[in-house]
């Protein structure tokens, strides 16, 4: 099948799924939401002046005692936690995306360079993937994050936090994407339209670039949505472990943290909504890169 031929079946695939559909619309509201939060937030839940202490834990706007001003209540500062959740949401959309990115480019590179020159520099670099999939992620990034504290004080504030939760969620995920695409690349570098390249003199890096990255890119983009949704979930569990964002750039994790400590005091909507955009960002991510392997991968059916 030509490669417009498989585009045009894989859209009529997704406009009659249901669970393409709504997946995909949902995590498109939800990611359209966070970006454009400084726009449609009612408040502003980073800047201290915006908020007072006399409007602290109120209840949801629907519930008795809740101010129409505040939709879902008020955390122990007074700060909206809906802007809080839509600012979040955008924090930790940031760090997984661009995790993935940084991940993916990584591992894919990688794994070109395993697959196309094989022999010692295979085995290196594969030995390499290895040892590192024998630690969990988290392990992984709870090191990373704690040395980066402790040699830059500097980096538990701000976009130096940032930058350090992306490299420690990154640094274990690349191993995949090398696999797969070192996998697929001993699968093409075999074919006859790469032998027919070799033989017209065509240079191996443009090999690799023109016909064969073009060829394993599928993989991919699946295996990079699925772990967009591992990618946020690892960065919550990191800032509600507290070597994450700081309380003063919360991400959803941040909210979820200092909302269980405060949840017996009655103020269950502090962690109940963050919790609860969480998971649904998650559901519809997670549900939409089922839904593209099995459409890019009819087999696994």
């Amino acid at each position: 099948m030509s490669e417009r031929g498989q585009q045009t079946g894989l859209g009529r695939a997704f406009v009659r799924s249901p669970k393409a559909l709504i997946s995909a619309t949902g995590a498109l509201v939800l990611i359209a939401a966070a970006y454009l939060a400084p726009f449609i937030a009612p408040h502003t839940p980073f800047e201290l002046g915006s908020f007072s202490l006399m409007d602290s834990e109120l209840p949801p706007a629907f519930l008795p005692g809740g101010d129409p001003r505040f939709l879902l209540g008020t955390d122990m500062q007074g700060r909206d936690v809906f802007s809080a959740i839509l600012f979040g949401t955008r924090i930790s959309l940031t760090v997984g995306i661009a995790a993935v990115l940084f991940s993916a480019a990584v591992g894919t590179l990688i794994g070109l360079l395993a697959g196309f020159r094989g022999g010692l520099v295979d085995a290196v670099l594969m030995r390499v993937a290895d040892v590192i999939l024998s630690f969990p992620t988290i392990l992984i990034a709870l090191l990373i994050s704690g040395v980066a504290r402790t040699l830059f004080p500097l980096a538990t504030s701000g976009t130096a936090a940032i930058l350090v939760l992306i490299f420690a969620i990154s640094i274990n995920e690349w191993t995949q994407y090398a696999r797969t695409v070192r996998g697929q690349t001993l699968v093409e570098k075999g074919l006859d339209y790469v032998q027919a390249a070799r033989i017209s003199g065509v240079g191996e890096s443009a090999i690799l670039r023109r016909h064969i990255l073009p060829n394993v890119l599928s993989p991919v983009i699946v295996i990079a949505t699925i772990n967009l949704a591992l990618a946020v979930l690892a960065e919550a569990t990191l800032s509600f472990l507290g070597v994450g964002m700081p309380p003063t750039s919360p991400s959803l994790g941040t909210l979820i943290r200092i909302g269980n400590e405060n949840l017996f005091s009655g103020i269950w909507w502090v962690v109940v909504f963050p919790a609860a955009a969480l998971v649904l960002l998650v559901l519809c991510v997670n549900l939409f890169g089922d839904w593209l392997r099995d459409a890019l991968n009819p087999r696994l059916d």
